[in-house]
């Protein structure tokens, strides 16, 4: 008995019904591989080659459709606006020191990646989620005030200090947030998109700081939440499209890094330190009993 049979005979499944079941353990509409083959989301590879950009694929293998011009246009920029933003920046902080403990290129954008989670990577993401919970209070008939109002009271109450997207701790005003706005803008202008992303997120920007002595500009993570939503993305893609772009900037610090060289380098150099809170330098107590009295 062949081993494919003595495995159906124990599973009640005939030898056919085995094999069909195996080959649909795993289904996916995203890539189709045969012999010779390979097609993405029914397009053959060698017909996407050369004809089709890398931010059009993305999309595509998202999507699973080609978008249009306009679409990647506006999704570039979105991309391009979020590749880096500095060594203190503490995804890439980490793939520089990664590299520097010896860890090859892979480990130091997986270390770095890893740490691109709801605070460092994840702004972008519940911006969206706010975005989207405002535009559905929309559709259903309350004003673009009172949403966005109630949408910020709601997470006030929760204890939410902090509204994603929105502030900078560096930049009073985020430089790539106008350019992108704009571009938003003349998107909506032309029909790409609907514009009503770009209304909502001003709006918000305009509540938040009205409660402030000053403005609250809205930030990459809120202008880059504006467009993903705009183009129909999810805001879990959205937070996966931010991790993209910031991949570049990480496989760049850390190619620099391999070229500086450098060896176990830390958040510091040795000469500044760090500030330490513990108690004063003392003896150790030179019986079990003193060492009792001072616990």
């Amino acid at each position: 008995m062949s081993t494919t049979e003595d495995r159906s005979a124990g599973s009640g499944m005939s030898a056919e019904e085995l094999v069909d079941e195996a080959r649909h353990w795993w289904e996916t509409d995203i890539i189709d591989i045969r012999p010779g083959e390979i097609a993405l989301r029914g397009y053959p590879i060698e017909q996407l080659i050369g004809r089709v950009g890398f931010v059009d694929t993305i999309w595509l293998m998202l999507r699973g459709e080609l978008p249009s011009r306009a679409e990647v246009t506006l999704l570039e920029a979105a991309l391009v606006a979020s590749v880096d933003h500095g060594p203190q920046a503490p995804s890439i902080a980490i793939a520089r020191m990664a590299t520097t403990c010896g860890v090859p290129v892979n480990g130091a954008m997986a270390s770095a990646i890893n740490v691109l989670d709801d605070i460092h990577g994840g702004p972008g993401q519940q911006c969206m989620e706010l975005y989207l919970e405002i535009d559905a209070a929309l559709e259903q008939g309350q004003g673009l005030d009172e949403a966005v109002g109630l949408a910020l009271q709601r997470r006030r109450d929760a204890g939410v200090t902090y509204i994603p997207g929105f502030g900078h701790r560096f930049h009073p005003l985020d430089p790539r947030t106008p350019r992108l706005l704009s571009l938003v803008d003349a998107a909506a202008a032309e029909g790409t998109v609907s514009g009503r992303f770009a209304t909502i997120g001003r709006a918000v920007e305009a509540a938040i700081g009205a409660a402030k002595p000053r403005p609250i500009p809205m930030n990459v993570d809120g202008v880059t939440a504006v467009i993903y939503c705009e183009l129909g993305f999810t805001p879990e893609l959205g937070r996966g499209v931010f991790i993209l772009a910031r991949s570049v900037g990480i496989l760049a610090h850390a190619s620099e890094q391999m070229v500086q060289g450098g060896r176990i380098k830390g958040p510091l150099p040795k000469s500044i330190g760090y500030t330490y809170t513990g108690p004063a330098r003392r003896s150790v107590p030179e019986t079990g009993d003193e060492r009792r009295s001072t616990s």
